[in-house]
Parts: C-alpha cells; structure tokens; sequence
C-alpha cells in the first residue's frame, strides 16, 4: 500500500470520529456537516504546518468537540469557526508550553477560563490567561498536574476581578 492510500485512510478515519461527535452534541444544539469536518482537518493542517507540529494517531479535535460542546459562548452559527480558533490556540500553547502539560491538562484548563473567565473570548483566553499560565509552566510550575488543569488560574491571575461585596462597599463609599 503506498503512503498517500494509508494517509487518506488516516485522514478518513478522522473525519469520521469527527462526524461520530454529533451523536453527543446534537444535545447542545451543535452539529457538523460533512463539509465542516473536512473545513476542520484542512485548518488543522494548516495549523500544524504553521506552528511545526505533528499529530500521531487520533486528532485533537473530537476532544475539543467533547469539552466545549456545552459551552455558554458556543452554538450553531459560531460552532465551526470556535472550532477552528481553538484547534490553533491548543497548537500554540502546547508549543507555548514545551508539551509540559498534557492534551487533557491543556483542555481543561482551556475550558474552565473560557467560561469563567474570559466569557467566551478567545482573544482573552489566548493572550492573557494561556499567556499567563504558560509562563508558569515554562517557569517549572507543576501543580497543574494533580489538578487536571482545573482550579488553577486564580494563582496567577493578575487583574482583580469584579466582587459584590467590594462593588456595594464602593457604592457606599461614593455615598
């Protein structure tokens, strides 16, 4: 068999556990066409070309699918191009963080700080909290590890966030 009849199997086999997602997402309301996978893997080359990396064996993508299928900020008429922003930004953070921390590590965290802290934004996710927690993780922080990913960011997190208690504090101030 020469190699472009086993890479197109690859990639066939890929696209069809991209497909196989939909049996779980429809419950969110998320659905891929077939021509949205195929859109998907041709990104997913580009992205792994652009940030020189290599996937062996199954995809990221159908774990991306599984974590954020139920996100808030996510739904059908964004569904395919949230897809494909968070393909590239697990890329370069994997690279951000010297493969460090694990794909499953990496989701989690991704994840968690779209929905809590970023709500929704992907530009915030990926150049404040993945920036911030990379350099952590270049630096030798490991704590990621027995966490999963989860409940991690609130150490590092530089910027004070909104507060009931210290917003009616400050109304009672200015009054």
């Amino acid at each position: 068999m020469e190699n472009t009849d086993w890479l197109a199997l690859l990639e066939q086999a890929q696209l069809q556990k991209v497909m196989e997602t939909n049996q779980y997402t429809e419950q969110f309301g998320l659905a891929l066409s077939e021509r949205d996978a195929q859109l998907l893997a041709q990104e997913r080359k580009n992205t792994l070309a652009q940030q020189r990396r290599v996937e062996f064996g199954e995809s990221i993508l159908p774990g991306i699918i599984y974590e954020f299928c139920d996100s808030a900020y996510i739904n059908q008429g964004n569904y395919v191009e949230s897809l494909v922003r968070l393909q590239e930004i697990f890329f370069q953070y994997k690279n951000e963080m010297l493969d460090e921390i694990s794909d499953e590590e990496l989701l989690h965290f991704m994840k968690e700080q779209f929905e809590t802290i970023c709500f929704g934004d992907f530009d915030y996710l990926e150049g404040t909290c993945l920036d911030i927690f990379a350099q952590a993780v270049r630096a030798g922080y490991r704590g990621y590890q027995r966490t999963g990913g989860q409940n991690e960011y609130a150490q590092f997190d530089e910027v004070e966030r909104w507060d009931r208690e210290l917003y009616l504090a400050a109304l009672r101030d200015l009054g």
